[in-house]
This record gives structure tokens, C-alpha cells and sequence, in this order.
């Protein structure tokens, strides 16, 4: 490690601790030149899959557009940021562990949108809608239903909003 301020090649470390929630190492060092101390942070480096588009593109995955988009479909809705850096944390983790060198951005949709089934009813149906290309109401309706009644019906978080009035009664649809 150079030190920053003389730009000497020795230093030596004077105390290690972990940061970052276990995810970094924290070092002071001292400089054996002009004995200045500065601190350094180490974390492992893990290599994210490349992103293969639906066009065939490929570009390396962005943790930032990921979280841009969590972050879209959950605009206004009472999801505080903590969950979703873990939402973050954990379709990355599912990514890394897939141990693929590449990855559908359909795979990395379905995962996101199984995330937002988990944190927010409104906010899945919403990317839902975009993902799966939505093009008239019934579509949306049938996501709903599908949400609603197929195979699902989990228990909703305390902090989440109900997606339709009413709760777990089914909507009468007028004919």
C-alpha cells in the first residue's frame, strides 16, 4: 500500500477491525517514511455475472440500475430502504450464486419481481406491468387475480397496504 501522502511503498498496519456489517476490513496504517496514519478499507471482490439482454447485448450488471428500478416500482409506497438494500443484497447474492458467467435480464426480472411480491403488492403489480408488457386493463386484472388466488395467498406484511379494498374478499366485476 503507497501511502497517500508521501507516496512511499512501505507501511505497516497498526490495527484491523471489521466495518461495513462484516463485509470490510478496516486498517490503519502508518506510513515507515513520514509516519503519517491514514485508514484503508478492504472487500472482497466478487464478480457479478454479465447481463445478457433480450436483443443479445450484453453489459455488465449495475447493483445502481437494479436498485433504480426497485426504487421505481416503490415510489410512494411504505417500503423504508433498508428492505431494499437487503432486496438488493439478496438478488445479488442469488446472481452470484447461480455461478454463471452470464445472466438473462429476464432471470434477474424474475427475480426482482419475486422480491417485490414479498415487499409490496402495488409495487409488484406495477413492474409487473411493464415487465410483462401489459396492454389493456384485463391484463392487469388477470396479474391481480393470479396474486390474489393462485396458489399464493401468504401472509401479507403488517406495513403493506391491502392491493383492492376489502382485503381477502374477491371484487364483484360488473357484467
Amino acid at each position: 500500500m503507497h501511502c497517500p501522502f508521501c507516496g512511499h511503498v512501505e507501511t505497516k498496519v497498526t490495527d484491523s477491525r471489521l466495518a461495513g456489517e462484516g463485509r470490510q476490513i478496516r486498517r490503519r496504517r502508518e506510513c515507515l517514511a513520514c509516519g503519517e496514519r491514514f485508514t484503508t478499507f478492504e472487500t472482497a471482490e466478487l464478480l457479478m455475472p454479465v447481463v445478457v439482454k433480450s436483443n443479445r447485448t450484453r453489459e455488465p450488471f449495475d447493483e445502481a440500475k437494479l436498485r433504480a428500478g426497485l426504487e421505481k416500482a416503490l415510489e410512494k409506497r411504505p417500503v423504508g430502504r433498508e428492505a431494499v438494500e437487503e432486496a438488493v443484497s439478496r438478488i445479488g447474492h442469488a446472481l452470484r450464486s447461480l455461478g454463471e458467467r452470464e445472466v438473462s435480464s429476464r432471470a434477474i426480472g424474475e427475480l426482482v419481481i419475486e422480491e417485490l411480491r414479498q415487499l409490496d403488492e402495488v409495487a409488484y403489480v406495477r413492474f409487473a406491468s411493464v415487465y410483462r408488457s401489459f396492454q389493456d386493463l384485463d391484463a392487469f386484472r388477470e396479474e391481480i387475480d393470479r396474486l390474489r388466488y393462485h396458489g399464493r395467498r401468504r401472509e401479507v406484511s403488517r406495513d403493506q397496504l391491502p392491493l383492492l379494498p376489502g382485503g381477502e374478499s374477491r371484487p364483484e366485476r360488473k357484467k
